[in-house]
């Protein structure tokens, strides 16, 4: 039998429904906060992630997939999404636009890691970059974007974590810092903490197997570093921040393990029961030196990205259950051939007129289809009968009230909507029924 890859997941029945509500509570946010849609390609040069992501990073020294095309070039399966939207916004040239660009994007990425519990293979994020502005204000909208998403879904203990590495010179000056610190003790240190020592060696302080040290825990931290212009951007992100009503702590050793941030970065954690020892859902920060590494001009730019997966898996740690839709509007029931012949008509035309609609498929009784409505959740049944169809007349069966009415072929329609407008559903403020087009959230 051939199976699924390692780290990877099929996704559906209930659990599809989450995925899909969710993905519609994002879109619907991000309509709110005027955020374009972004798709990019799965998969782009290798460079692209070499350069942007940064070489030193466990992302692409460890994780990525790449492979050769049938052109010889070398690919890479995404591991992220700014590399990509940046990409994007040089090669189309949106910097010519109205700026800043605001766009968020929902797509699967892939990293070669070991999977566990909120760690995948493949995993889908949603993300937002906001290329051309340098104000902090937009810091702290870009923040504001999880948290609102997150207490909305109905997540209780959200914490906020910031931190700033400051501009070019001052992360120069705490690079310098960092090296002296850490020489004396590099025998202390694992392989990879040692290689990066000289590289990039804020990557040292975001080390999963060496975060338990005493060195980690008292080394110096990028706060005691920041030029003035750095402290005062700093102290104003916090005040936007604290204007939105938007609670959070300062973690000095919150430095991300991506090579482009720079100034603002953060962590967005849920505590949740038995979620493990990483509870962060989205993470991000300010990176305003990389659309000019990737080629394009002199642009300033903030974005977070939030996995899906791990955003269900808290709801689900929670207890939290979304108002996922579980029922259908009509189950249309028939006998014999002449009768499945009108449903299949039938079906066809209530389903363009915009009514969720099931029928049988497998010649089942009469019995069974009863049956095999209820467990669809089925509002509405409608009986085709021979003889009732020869006097113009179809059998609708209210499946909540159980109430039977012959009603006449051309009053149809409007049976069923007086029918389908009366149930409690179409009128709870949660409910994610066909009627609600506006989103709710």
């Amino acid at each position: 039998m051939i199976t699924k890859p390692k780290g990877c997941y099929d996704i559906y029945g209930d659990e599809a429904k989450k995925w899909q509500y969710l993905n519609q509570v994002i879109d619907c946010i991000m309509e709110k906060y005027n955020y374009g849609f972004i798709r990019t390609p799965i998969f782009e040069s290798t460079e692209l992630f070499h350069r942007g992501v940064g070489e030193t990073t466990d992302m692409v020294s460890k994780e990525t997939y790449d492979f050769k095309d049938r052109g010889d070039r070398l690919m890479t399966l995404r591991p992220e999404g700014t590399a990509g939207v940046v990409r994007s916004y040089i090669e189309n040239k949106m910097y010519g636009d109205v700026q800043p660009i605001k766009l968020y994007y929902n797509g699967t990425m892939y990293r070669y890691e070991r999977p566990q519990s909120g760690r995948d293979r493949e995993l889908t994020q949603f993300g937002v970059e906001v290329l051309g502005s340098d104000d902090p204000i937009t810091d702290a909208e870009v923040i504001s974007i999880p948290v609102n998403i997150f207490k909305l879904l109905g997540l209780k203990e959200i914490k906020v974590n910031i931190n700033s590495l400051g501009d070019t010179e001052s992360r120069n000056n705490y690079r310098k810092v960092l090296i002296d610190y850490f020489k004396p003790h590099i025998d202390e240190l694992c392989e990879d903490c040692k290689n990066r020592l000289e590289k990039n060696p804020l990557r040292i302080l975001d080390c999963k197997v060496d975060k338990d040290l005493d060195i980690m825990k008292n080394a110096p931290i990028t706060l005691d570093y920041l030029n003035d212009a750095s402290k005062e951007r700093f102290e104003l992100v916090k005040e936007y921040l604290d204007a939105m009503e938007i609670e959070y702590e300062v973690v000095p050793n919150l430095v991300r393990g991506i090579d482009y941030y720079n100034h603002t970065v953060f962590e967005i954690e849920a505590k949740v029961e038995g979620f493990g020892s990483n509870n962060v859902l989205a993470a991000g920060g300010r990176y305003n030196g990389l659309v000019n590494l990737l080629g394009g001009p002199e642009t300033c730019g903030i974005g977070f990205a939030a996995g899906i997966g791990r955003i269900i898996l808290a709801l689900d740690k929670e207890g939290i259950e979304l108002p996922i839709n579980n029922s259908n509007d009509i189950f249309v029931m028939y006998v014999n051939e002449v009768e499945k012949k009108i449903a299949a008509g039938l079906v066809q035309e209530l389903r363009m007129n915009g009514l969720s609609v099931e029928t049988e498929y497998n010649g089942r009784s009469l019995k069974s289809q009863f049956k095999q409505a209820d467990r669809l959740n089925s509002k509405l049944l409608i009986i085709l009968n021979s003889e009732e169809l020869e006097q113009g007349q179809i059998k609708v069966k209210n499946n909540i009230t159980k109430v039977e009415k012959l009603v006449n072929v051309m009053d149809l329609m409007e049976h069923i909507d007086s029918e389908l407008s009366g149930d409690d559903c179409c009128h709870d403020e949660d409910c994610n029924c066909h009627h609600e087009h506006d989103c709710d959230c």
